[in-house]
């Protein structure tokens, strides 16, 4: 190999290596929730727009219960897209059972605008809801 052939192996090894020390710390960050967690606890009543349903009631111990709304008690792997002060969004993949993308907005720690699409069982959903916060969670 000539000069010129050996100098560009480096600099493209070095390049990788610069690229792999610079996201290596990125990919192995854990991303905290912390909006989720400052949710109130306790009764949540959940209104899909434009359903035409009845409003759902959950017994929300923290708010990350609102992430896999359509995938409940499932074991699955998150992403964290966004993570801010009053927004989070979150894509999750749930083996053998689907996936989803939700995206949560605190409006007060007592009430939330929820957008969530994805699959579930084969099928496709997506939607738009409020939850809010109506007292505690009877035992």
């Amino acid at each position: 190999m000539d000069m010129v052939g050996k100098y560009t192996l480096r600099v493209a090894a070095g390049a990788i290596a610069a690229l792999l020390a610079f996201s290596a710390p990125a990919s192995g960050q854990r991303s905290s929730l912390t909006m989720l967690d400052q949710l109130d606890a306790g009764r949540w009543e959940l209104r899909v727009r434009d359903s035409g349903n009845a409003a759902e009631r959950l017994c929300v111990s923290n708010g990350r219960r609102f992430i896999q709304l359509r995938h409940p008690e499932v074991s699955c792997d998150r992403l964290v897209v966004e993570d801010g002060p009053s927004e989070v969004t979150v894509q999750y993949t749930c083996r053998g059972q689907g996936y989803g993308r939700t995206s949560i907005r605190r409006e007060t720690s007592r009430l939330v605008q929820i957008e969530s699409q994805g699959i579930r069982n084969g099928l496709p959903f997506e939607f738009s809801a409020e939850a809010r916060r109506v007292g505690d969670c009877s035992t």
